[in-house]
């Protein structure tokens, strides 16, 4: 009897795409034309998350209205793409792992919370869209990391149970989402990252080149750390 399939999930910033300084730089340009103060200590902690998320944690509706909020988004993320679109930090060894894992028979998604304008970007500037069998954003959820809702969207879309999911992931709360969507967490030392930053994912790599399609074979052959929730 042949076995399920098995899929790996990508996380796009700080994963496919090295953009840490990418969106630093952009929150620093839309910070200046409010007149806001944002340090390097305050974006670390934060990377990984939904921009509205973060404009409403560290200025809230003190301040701004949803409007507001929305629209300070949008010319966050804008400046964001003009940014990685004159210099696109591929992370290294990207292609080589995604071909690899198609090869070996893997399914690929990307799982990200961005705005679909820039996982298109991304997804295009790699010419990687025939590899992905699904393409979830922060559009298709209805709740951020660590909720594990754009994972088990992810999976579903590919048609793969949970638990034959690895994903890979460089934050925080993208890896407590990995883990509660009972998949396999590959924790990945990006920009900005350190060791204690992922302790809890499953293994942790320095780069892309130290997984493997065997590696996630054993991670996900592994007794997975809990029920997969629904993702609805």
């Amino acid at each position: 009897m042949m076995d399920e399939p098995l899929a790996a999930i990508f996380d796009m910033d700080g994963v496919l795409v090295d953009t840490y300084r990418a969106h630093f730089r952009s929150w620093l340009e839309m910070a200046a034309s409010e007149g806001l103060q944002f340090t390097e200590q305050e974006f670390a902690p934060t990377f990984g998350r939904t921009s509205r998320e973060i404009i409403a944690h560290f200025w809230g509706k003190d301040r701004y209205d949803d409007a507001q909020i929305a629209e300070l988004d949008r010319r966050k993320e804008a400046a964001f793409r003009r940014i990685i679109a004159d210099d696109f930090p591929a992370m290294p060894g990207v292609m080589e792992l995604l071909r690899a894992l198609r090869h070996a028979g893997f399914w690929l998604a990307v799982g990200s919370s961005g705005p679909p304008e820039n996982v298109e970007l991304v997804v295009d500037k790699l010419a990687a869209g025939e590899l992905f069998g699904a393409i979830v954003t922060g559009a298709d959820v209805s709740r951020g990391k660590p909720d594990p809702q754009v994972f088990l969207l992810a999976a579903e879309r590919l048609g793969v149970p949970p638990a034959r999911c690895a994903v890979v992931e460089d934050a925080p709360a993208g890896v407590a989402a990995a883990n509660a969507a009972g998949m396999a967490s590959v924790g990945l030392l990006s920009t900005g990252r350190t060791p204690a930053d992922l302790v809890a994912a499953r293994a942790v790599v320095r780069s892309l080149s130290e997984i493997s399609p065997s590696m996630l074979r054993e991670l996900i052959a592994e007794r997975p750390l809990c029920p997969s929730p629904r993702a609805q």
